[in-house]
Parts: C-alpha cells; structure tokens; sequence
C-alpha cells in the first residue's frame, strides 16, 4: 500500500503534465477545424511549455540547474565576444 502512494505521488505531477500536452493537442486541432489560429497557436504554446515541464520533470532538472545553466550561456558568450577582433565583418541590412 505505501509503495502505491508514493508511486502516485512522485508520478502526479509527469502525469499532470501528459494530460496537458494531451489536451492541449486535442484543443489546438479543434480549434484549426474551427478556424480559430490565434487560440490554436496559445495552446500549441501551452503543449510545448507542458512538454518540457514533463522532460524537465523526467530528468530531474530543477529551476535553479536551469538558472545555471542560463548564466553559464551568457558568460561563455561575453567571453566569446571580448575575443573577436574589432574589424570583424558585420552586415546591418
């Protein structure tokens, strides 16, 4: 009995986040049949964001590995970009 509670406890929120992707597909074909876009187009987004919520949720990674890695990015880049030389061709159109 204990092992099927905590089995549902640590699978409520993946579980929650597969409905939501289930849904959000099923409502985003509804609403491309009813030539509703815009609201397709919000929840094609909602099944996305659902979709890694469920990945992020698979494999562990919380916010805060996320706001790493988000820092890590933009620390490598201003490095990458101190080092290019100043007569780097540049194209503004």
């Amino acid at each position: 009995m204990v092992s099927i509670s905590t089995g549902v406890v640590l699978l409520r929120w993946p579980l929650f986040s597969a409905i939501l992707m289930f849904l959000a597909s099923t409502l985003k074909i509804r609403l491309r049949k009813a030539d509703y876009a815009g609201l397709a187009v919000i929840c094609s987004a909602l099944g996305v964001a659902s979709a890694c919520w469920f990945a992020t949720g698979l494999l562990g990674i919380t916010m805060v590995d996320i706001a790493t890695i988000c820092n890590n990015i933009k620390e490598v880049m201003v490095e990458v970009m101190s080092q290019t030389p100043p007569e780097w061709p540049m194209v503004l159109t």
